[in-house]
């Protein structure tokens, strides 16, 4: 049993980079959807699809590599963890590197970047940074 899907998600992500798989699955949920949506908007992976498959479905995420095979993700990290939740207002949402990282938040309206949520001016659960 998980504790922590999300930190194993990121994990998973982590680990198949650093082999510089074509792809990861891991096991799906609506967090994790969103999450995955982020990811794609923001240009870190090419795509995403939700596979189905017995006794649960599946995503399956399409790593992103440069053209000579560089890691476009560089440093994925769990933030917000079971055992102490992590909160920001739009106001404390800070650039990852000026800007080229991005920091992932659960609102009241989804998963989204931190670029939307301060255009948003919505605060929420820092889920992972991302960079």
């Amino acid at each position: 049993m998980l504790t922590d899907p999300i930190a194993d998600m990121l994990t998973r992500i982590r680990n198949a980079i650093r082999v510089e798989r074509p792809h990861v699955d891991v096991p799906s949920s609506k967090v994790k959807r969103g999450l995955a949506d982020v990811l794609k908007r923001e240009g870190y992976i090419w795509d995403w699809q939700e596979v189905d498959s017995q006794p649960v479905s599946h995503l399956r995420l399409e790593l992103k590599y440069g053209p000579n095979g560089e890691h476009v993700i560089q440093h994925i990290k769990r933030i917000s963890t079971p055992g102490r939740r992590v909160y920001r207002k739009a106001t404390e949402l800070r650039p990852i590197l000026n800007g080229l990282g991005i920091t992932v938040i659960s609102t009241s309206g989804g998963v989204i970047s931190d670029r939307e949520a301060r255009q948003k001016n919505m605060g929420g659960e820092v889920l992972c940074e991302v960079y």
